[in-house]
C-alpha cells in the first residue's frame, strides 16, 4: 500500500513538473511586442544601411530569453520587384519555428516557400544582437513575416571557436 502512495505521489510530482515544463518553454517568457515595434526596414543595396519600409497589419512576440524568439507578421505594400532592386537579399534566411498559438507565423510554410522562390528573404538588421540578424520574408501579396536567425559569425562564436577575420570582434562575454 505505501508503494502506491509513493509511485502515485512520483507520478503526480512528475505531471506537474513536466506541465510546468511546457508552459514555461510555449506560452511563459513571450510577450506581445506589437506596440513596441514602431518600424520595420530591409537593408538598402545602395547604402547598406537599414532603411524603414511601408508596412500594416503588424503582430510580434518577442522574449528577454533569447535572441532567437522574435517573431512578427505583417503586409507591405511593395512588390517583390521593387523589393529586390532596392534592399538586399539574404539567401540564408531560414525561419525558426515559433511557438504554436502564435499561428499567422508558420515556419515551415514560408521556408518551404523561400526554398521554390515564392517568397524572397530580405536582411532586415545585421548582427542586431551579436552573431544573430533580423531577416524578413516577403511574398508577392504583400505578406511579410520577420524572425531573428543566427549569422555565420554567430556560428562560429557560439560553438566556442575563434573570431574569424571577416566577421566584428565578439563581445567579451562571448570569449
Amino acid at each position: 500500500m505505501i508503494a502506491r502512495i509513493a509511485i502515485l505521489g512520483l507520478l503526480m510530482i512528475s505531471l506537474i513538473a513536466g506541465g510546468a515544463l511546457y508552459y514555461l518553454q510555449v506560452y511563459a517568457f513571450y510577450d506581445d511586442v506589437t506596440a513596441q515595434v514602431d518600424d520595420i526596414k530591409l537593408v538598402s543595396v545602395a547604402t547598406g544601411e537599414p532603411e524603414e519600409i511601408v508596412f500594416a497589419d503588424l503582430t510580434a512576440i518577442d522574449s528577454d530569453s533569447s535572441p532567437l524568439r522574435f517573431r512578427s507578421c505583417f503586409t507591405t505594400s511593395l512588390s517583390q520587384a521593387l523589393l529586390t532592386e532596392t534592399y538586399r537579399v539574404y539567401d540564408e534566411a531560414e525561419p525558426r519555428v515559433g511557438p504554436g498559438w502564435f499561428d499567422c507565423f508558420d515556419a515551415a510554410q514560408i521556408g518551404a516557400d523561400l526554398e521554390t522562390g515564392i517568397a524572397f528573404g530580405f536582411l532586415s538588421q545585421e548582427n542586431i544582437t551579436y552573431g544573430i540578424d533580423r531577416v524578413v520574408a516577403v511574398y508577392p501579396d504583400g505578406r511579410a513575416y520577420a524572425w531573428n536567425q543566427i549569422n555565420f559569425c554567430g556560428e562560429v562564436v557560439f560553438d566556442g571557436n575563434p573570431v574569424p577575420p571577416e566577421c566584428p570582434p565578439a563581445p567579451e562575454s562571448l570569449q
